[in-house]
């Protein structure tokens, strides 16, 4: 009997002392980590002392800031208040720290290695052009800068207006409804047809494709989840993907990546057709797509599929939910402001008197509209803020410096509406953009600076003058006085409901 018992009991023993060995590794573990936080936050609060921000919460930092819905309104309080930049606590051992001054814009900008590697990929597009870093980034830049060569963008004009008529088009059948529209989805549409024509070589119609659909609300979707990568939580995927959020955003991500994957196979199948591989290849100017795909052709081990699928991720999101952005705020602008809205549509008229067709060289001959279109991406800019990595120890004009390895927010938003940069920043005024008129080389950044910068800023330019050359020919625009935007930043510059306009057909 005796012996039977101590058999039982030394098992139970042994199981009881791997568990009290267990607890101690665990709280060793947990101190450690405790530690190593604690070591960080110090070194955190060293690198900032300089510095002036808001009082924070030991552990939640300025997160109320975010959840407020009013982050735009609370980055203006804060250019107003602390000169050139203050540090934005989002949990106890992680801060950035937000730029909005000019002349700290340049240091950053000019300094082509900085640059913030993505920690995590349940957000964004892709490693593409937007992501990469380093030599490969320079590669790639040098590889698809031809697509924006002036021969390129001078033929697409044609396409960009043959969309924008599309869209002008469905709008007449809407008009009779006597009710507002949401403009920003009919955008959406609209620049992605544009972008498809013109940088991959589709030939159908976007704006009446239910795949483009589907791709568009997926990425409206991307937008709207982009806020959870703030929560310390979701930083790490294995995490973020068990939540609610997470498996959203992975069903999101493949509904785009599928509408990428069909656009690459039909545009493979098109160049392995007899003959027109050479043909193809034989054009002094290649488009966006072809340019990858020959890449691959040419140098598939250093140029693989997930390579291609990445760029054109990349270039099929930014190339118009951006734009798309900018002209959905330019004409919201425009319908706020009626007085400058009939002056663009009186230069516009002159320009092209009785013929509604657009070219190349009126672009260059829209003076005012143009500075009409500046004006409002200063006070919108499609893309509010980008987040930077310092590659090495920064110290700004004022001698004031941080370590390597910190994060910066460039805030163009916060920029474009800082009090010492602009007078006045909430009124709209075109004539900041007259010819002839100077600024900070810095104080105006939608399309970012420095080597960085937005690849396709001239397409986009072009893309919105057609837009906003050939829409107030066609239609009166007013706001909708019950449903006034509210800017607010996702991964781009949207409306937390929508953007609503009147429009009443002129002819």
């Amino acid at each position: 009997m005796s012996v039977s018992m101590l058999s039982v009991i030394r098992p139970l023993g042994g199981v009881s002392g791997l568990l009290q060995v267990a607890s101690v590794l665990g709280l060793v573990l947990l101190l450690l980590k405790a530690a190593q936080l604690y070591l960080h936050r110090q070194w955190l609060l060293r690198a900032v002392q300089e510095f002036l921000s808001p009082p924070s919460h030991w552990l939640f930092g300025h997160r109320h800031e975010l959840q407020k819905a009013q982050e735009l309104q609370e980055l203006q309080k804060r250019a107003e208040k602390y000169p050139c930049t203050s540090p934005r606590w989002l949990c106890g051992s992680r801060v950035s720290l937000i730029v909005y001054d000019p002349d700290y814009m340049k240091v950053i900008l000019e300094r082509s290695g900085e640059f913030l590697p993505p920690t995590h990929t349940h957000c964004g597009p892709g490693y593409g052009l937007l992501l990469l870093n380093g030599q490969m980034w320079f590669q790639h830049r040098r590889m698809l800068t031809p697509d924006f060569h002036y021969d390129i963008l001078k033929a697409y004009v044609g396409l960009m207006a043959d969309s924008v008529q599309v869209m002008l088009d469905k709008w007449e059948e809407l008009l009779s409804q006597n009710s507002s529209l949401e403009i920003f989805g009919h955008f959406s549409l609209m620049t992605l047809d544009t972008l498809m024509k013109c940088a991959f070589s589709y030939q159908g119609n976007q704006q009446a494709d239910r795949y483009s659909q589907s791709y568009l609300q997926a990425i409206q979707d991307l937008n709207n989840l982009v806020r959870p990568v703030r929560n310390v939580f979701y930083q790490k995927d294995i995490i973020y993907r068990l939540t609610t959020e997470g498996r959203w955003n992975h069903w999101a991500c493949q509904l785009a990546h599928q509408h990428t994957d069909r656009v690459i196979k039909l545009r493979k199948a098109q160049l392995q057709e007899e003959g027109n591989l050479e043909k193809v290849r034989s054009k002094r100017h290649l488009d966006f797509l072809d340019i990858l795909l020959f890449a691959q052709m040419e140098n598939g081990t250093s140029f693989s599929n997930k390579d291609l699928r990445a760029e054109v991720d990349t270039f099929m999101f930014e190339g118009h939910d951006t734009t798309a952005s900018g002209i959905s705020w330019i004409l919201y602008a425009l319908a706020t402001h009626p007085e400058h809205q009939q002056k663009c549509r009186e230069e516009i008229q002159s320009i092209l008197g009785d013929d509604s067709s657009i070219t190349w060289d009126h672009l260059d001959q829209m003076p005012y509209t143009t500075m009409c279109i500046k004006e409002a991406l200063r006070l919108y800019p499609p893309v509010p803020g980008v987040d930077r990595e310092l590659s090495k120890p920064i110290t700004f004009p004022d001698g004031r410096s941080l370590p390597k390895g910190f994060l910066v927010t460039l805030s163009f938003y916060a920029l474009h509406h800082n009090l010492k940069v602009w007078p006045n920043p909430e009124v709209f005024d075109p004539s900041w953009f007259a010819p002839g008129s100077s600024r900070q080389s810095h104080a105006f950044l939608p399309f970012s600076g420095g080597s960085r910068n937005c690849i396709g800023k001239q397409f986009a330019m072009n893309e919105m003058k057609v837009v906003v050359a050939l829409t107030p020919l066609c239609v009166e625009l007013a706001p909708d006085p019950f449903r006034v935007p509210v800017p607010t930043p996702r991964i781009v510059l949207m409306s937390k409901n929508g953007i609503h306009l009147h429009l009443r057909k002129l002819f």
